[in-house]
């Protein structure tokens, strides 16, 4: 099991490294208002060079799209607005966009509870546009409550949103499983998205 966390961690660091470098493609590609044909290219061969991302559903959907623009090796102007507007709302964390193309197997709380900081305990999971585990782990413990790996007194499991609908097959899989166990044997866990935490925040 501390071995299986281990590697979470270690995956979560690659992978969060690699969406702050997008974030941070996206923040300089838009910086002036306008995309050119250079700034395409250089974007569609950043994704081909980190095309490992691609199970993430926000980052396969604009590869796509990246690379459908470039089929013929040029970028129309309506093609570059589309492409502007889109690495507006991701270099801005339009969390609301993020979260509906992440798909939706996820073993969440319906309908969303309310959630409360003060003597609570949160156990985090995944990738978060929040930032790294640690800050969201943070941002809790301001507030009042408590982190940690989850166990049977967890009282909110939150999945960060860039986990896929393919969650059973990836290294979080055994903490969200865990978590829905718990649940099954009437533990009172709530399972909720990032989206929904942040908004409490």
């Amino acid at each position: 099991m501390d071995g299986l966390l281990l590697q979470e961690t270690a995956n979560d660091r690659v992978s969060a490294g690699q969406l702050d470098e997008l974030v941070g493609v996206a923040r300089g590609l838009v910086a002036d208002g306008v995309i050119n044909q250079d700034e395409v290219e250089f974007l569609e061969n950043w994704l081909i060079a980190n095309r490992d991302m691609s199970d993430l559903p926000a980052v396969n959907t604009l590869y796509r799209r990246v690379r459908e623009i470039m089929t013929d090796g040029i970028a129309d102007d309506a093609e570059r607005a589309e492409l502007l507007e889109t690495l507006h709302r991701l270099s801005g964390g339009d969390l609301k966009q993020l979260e509906a193309l992440r798909g939706n197997a996820l073993p969440l709380c319906s309908p969303a509870p309310a959630l409360a900081f003060h003597s609570t305990i949160y156990c985090f999971t995944g990738i978060f546009n929040y930032g790294r585990r640690r800050l969201c782990e943070e941002a809790v413990i301001e507030r009042g409550a408590l982190a940690s790996g989850l166990n049977s007194k967890t009282n909110v499991l939150v999945i960060g949103m860039y986990t896929t609908d393919i969650w059973q097959d990836s290294t979080i899989g055994s903490t969200i499983s865990n978590a829905v166990e718990y649940r099954r044997k009437g533990v009172p866990i709530s399972i909720v998205s990032e989206v929904h935490w942040r908004a409490h925040l």
